[in-house]
């Protein structure tokens, strides 16, 4: 008895001992070369960044608003991304447990009859009852739990950053799919200016044609050209029709109609869109973080398969008792230890631990790459923007120019100094170019979205204590503005909007 007390003290104080040691690297992030500025920017960057305002001081439109919140909250995609972060969090749960003692118990009750007791034939019958209780407990003497715990948590953070990746992704597929919207919204309205400007050079032709002064020639080409402005009304309701059950998908409910807030050209635009340092995207970008995520959780399993390699050591214990008739129990116990490990196995230890390695080299190249296409967003977003402004002005100047040309030739035409043709074509170059105008106004608001997004913005909100999301039951930060949470803050009007037009 106390020989085996001495044996279960003397393990117990090799774990100890060894409890700080984890077999296996130490995660360190990998070394990046990061610019010191983004490329695309005419001057140095500054620690300030797009990315730190929150989204809802980004869009300044109370219906887009309205409608990424909805879809923060009903959104399938994320709800499965939420419900995922719930399950590796549990997982941790499980990986941790093995750091304890295991318990089991059995009972177990038998009645039966012996045909032969002692060389004699017999019809005796018995009882048997027994119950025990069994521990076993694995010492992380090699740290092989620990790392395990390590991975478990790892995959955790990664997945919790891929809800954030989802979150900032959702907000700017509702946004762009918002403007997008307004900006059909602004070609139905073109197209319906511009098929009743045909149908007003129709009526000119047509009068001129009853007065004899026209050919029929004049009022039959003016129809068509009616009718092929007439015809693109339809178009774009369908279009409008198939963008709002996008929305609709994207807020997680039925087809219906999306309410509106403000036109296009009267957006808000931010004056300046300051990028932040390029360094910042390591801790800011959520696909970059779940990324590392990753890398630290195979660097771990470098760790759990490297400690197969040596024995595990264990303390085994019995307490029971077992009693022919539930009233006397003859009672008996046992205590020890152990060690099991791999002696031949074909070399399959080897093998995992050479295949955990090349995961983690694997999963190495990844983040790597990751922190490129960062760069390489951040700098393409910067570049688009920049280059959209020319554009959009030059296109507005042509809308301008156009504009002129129609009431010229028109004037020119009543006149007698210019032919019908010069009024239809006048005409016929205004109507793209009035939707070209509306594109490139529309494309500004979306490089704004798509550099936002790429600098990680979007998610990066203080978290609000015991705000729960829909569907889990744990606590996760969720971005939604002052007016939707228990703070019962509202959120100030700005007065710095500087409109699309300007």
């Amino acid at each position: 008895m106390k020989r085996t007390i001495h044996i279960i003290v003397a393990l117990a104080f090799l774990f100890g001992l060894f409890n700080g040691c984890a077999i296996g690297p130490d995660y360190k992030r990998p070394k990046v070369k990061a610019p010191e500025q983004h490329r695309g920017l005419d001057k140095p960057s500054d620690n300030a960044s797009l990315a730190d305002l929150p989204w809802w001081d980004i869009f300044k439109d109370e219906s887009l608003t309205t409608l990424v919140t909805e879809a923060l909250k009903n959104n399938k995609d994320l709800l499965v991304a939420a419900a995922r972060v719930e399950q590796m969090r549990a997982l941790v749960g499980v990986a941790k447990s093995d750091f304890y003692p295991q318990i089991n118990y059995q009972a177990q009750g038998v009645r039966g009859q012996n045909a032969l007791q002692y060389g004699i034939m017999s019809n005796s019958q018995s009882n048997a009852f027994i119950g025990d209780l069994n521990l076993t407990w694995e010492l992380d003497v090699w740290g092989k739990i620990r790392r395990s715990t390590e991975s478990a948590r790892a995959q955790l953070m990664s997945s919790e950053e891929f809800r954030r990746t989802v979150i900032m992704s959702l907000v700017a597929n509702v946004a762009q799919a918002y403007f997008e919207l307004r900006e059909l919204d602004l070609e139905l309205e073109i197209a319906k200016k511009m098929t009743q400007a045909f149908k007003d050079a129709y009526d000119l032709f047509d009068r001129r044609y009853q007065k004899g002064t026209a050919s029929k020639l004049e009022t039959t080409r003016a129809a068509a050209s009616l009718a092929q402005a007439a015809a693109t009304i339809p178009q774009t309701e369908n279009l409008i029709f198939a963008k709002e059950n996008q929305i609709n998908l994207l807020l997680g409910r039925n087809p219906q109609p999306i309410p509106r807030g403000v036109i296009l050209t009267a957006q808000w635009m931010p004056p300046s869109t300051p990028a932040g340092l390029p360094s910042t995207l390591l801790e800011r970008r959520p696909d970059v973080r779940k990324a590392e995520e990753d890398l630290r959780a195979a660097n771990a399993q470098i760790g759990v398969t490297k400690a197969n390699f040596f024995p595990s050591i264990g303390l085994t214990g019995m307490f029971g008792g077992a009693s022919a008739d539930l009233q006397t129990f003859a009672m008996s116990w046992a205590a020890g230890g152990g060690f099991t490990g791999p002696a031949f196995q074909g070399g399959k230890v080897y093998y995992n631990y050479e295949a955990a390695k090349a995961q983690y080299e694997q999963s190495k190249q990844q983040y790597e790459q990751a922190v490129l296409t960062a760069f390489q967003d951040v700098s393409n977003a910067l570049k688009n923007q920049e280059k959209l402004v020319g554009v959009s002005a030059e296109l507005k100047k042509n809308v301008e120019f156009l504009r002129e040309s129609v009431k010229l030739s028109t004037m020119r035409y009543v006149g007698g100094l210019a032919s019908y043709y010069e009024v239809l074509e006048a005409l016929q170059q205004l109507l793209p170019g009035e939707n070209s105008f509306a594109e490139a106004q529309r494309d500004q608001l979306l490089a704004v979205i798509q550099l936002y997004k790429s600098l990680g913005g979007g998610w990066a909100v203080p978290k609000i204590e015991g705000q729960k999301e829909q569907g889990t039951g744990g606590v996760l930060s969720v971005p939604l503005p002052p007016s939707e949470t228990d703070t019962g803050s509202k959120n100030p009007a700005k007065t710095d909007s500087t409109p699309l037009n300007k």
